[in-house]
């Protein structure tokens, strides 16, 4: 039995531990470690501190789906509808673009962290551990020694890294040296937008009158999204209160990417305030600032996974490596698994 570490815990780490365990059960030990407190990455999913049942997504929003990967991801569509995981997207969103006739849009009724974590299910017996930040990768002999921040060192047969790639090239150790100079070149190119997201929770029986479930902002220097959450996702309910996402223009991301949370969260709900001076005051609020938001440009020819070592196995994967969206990473995790499939 091999032992696989995979770290990230996002789509692409989910689904790579979950098409292990069914496609090669008797082959793997699986290893999910997450520098976060849970699993989700950017399709994360947050829990109000004063009320679990309110909860609001910071990440991605809702699933567009082409006609052709609707096609050719027809499988995992199907099995997250069949399992009410997803639903399509019914709610008005104003000013959205439509890219391409018959894109379909999907919610996550239960948040979009609930798909990383029916993955993460589904790779039933899988060791899957939060506040695991990986630092150094050491070769040894036929194994990798793998450290994070406050913990001890652990072996592994193969590694998969599919954290944003800058992280990739901020890691110590053996991994520094084995990365080739065109590699380096490959992974120093990708580039990712920044953003902040505030997600703010409301008491039961709050009522935030407007006409739309979500709506693009183009006339402001801080807002470019609004969603009322639960409007967005068609929920309704008397026992648990609303909850309103805001994510910045890409622009303010970058002004204030090196700022703390707690100076940039007043300025944004002052701009909120401009936008919707009805809004009534929220029972808590939180604020994310997303450093990798969504890709930019990706590895060149869009690979889905790059091999860093071979014997040990050491490989790359994630939406650096396709496109910033639920298919890239699928596309991705796919790619990573033929190759773990080759060397196990």
């Amino acid at each position: 039995m091999s032992r696989v570490l995979i770290v990230g815990a996002g789509l692409t780490g989910s689904l790579c531990a979950c098409l292990l365990r069914r496609k090669l059960p008797n082959k793997v030990n699986i290893v999910v470690w997450d520098k976060s407190r849970g699993a989700g990455g950017r399709m994360s999913t947050s829990r109000s501190p004063n009320d679990p049942s309110c909860t609001v997504d910071l990440g991605a929003q809702y699933i567009s789906a082409t006609p052709y990967y609707a096609r050719i991801h027809s499988s995992f569509y199907e099995e997250l509808l069949a399992q009410d995981i997803l639903k399509p997207l019914v709610a008005p969103v104003e000013g959205m673009m439509l890219k391409e006739e018959e894109i379909v849009n999907y919610v996550t009724p239960h948040g979009v962290s609930s798909i990383i974590k029916h993955y993460l299910k589904e790779s039933a017996g899988a060791e899957v551990l939060y506040d695991r930040h990986v630092t150094h990768i050491h070769r040894k002999s036929t194994t990798w020694e793998v450290c994070c921040k406050g913990g001890m060192p652990e072996r592994f047969d193969i590694v998969v890294l599919t954290m944003p790639v800058p992280q990739i090239l901020q890691l110590q150790g053996d991994v520094e040296s084995l990365i080739g100079e065109n590699q380096r070149r490959m992974l120093e190119a990708v580039s990712y937008s920044s953003r902040y997201a505030l997600g703010l929770f409301y008491k039961a029986d709050t009522r935030i009158d407007v006409p739309w479930a979500a709506k693009y902002v183009s006339n402001n220097p801080c807002v470019r999204f609004i969603a009322i959450d639960d409007k967005k996702r068609n929920l309704a309910s008397k026992t648990c209160g609303p909850s309103v996402v805001v994510h910045t223009s890409v622009p303010f991301g970058i002004q204030h990417l090196e700022e703390e949370k707690d100076a940039v969260q007043p300025i944004i709900l002052e701009e909120l305030e401009k936008l919707m001076p009805d809004l009534p005051q929220p029972d808590s609020i939180k604020c994310q600032k997303w450093r990798y938001s969504q890709v930019t440009r990706s590895v060149a020819d869009c690979p889905g996974q790059m091999i860093l070592h071979s014997q040990p196995l050491l490989v790359c994967g994630g939406d650096g490596f396709t496109h910033s969206n639920f298919d890239g990473c699928i596309e991705s995790a796919l790619k990573v698994f033929e190759v773990l499939k080759s060397s196990l």
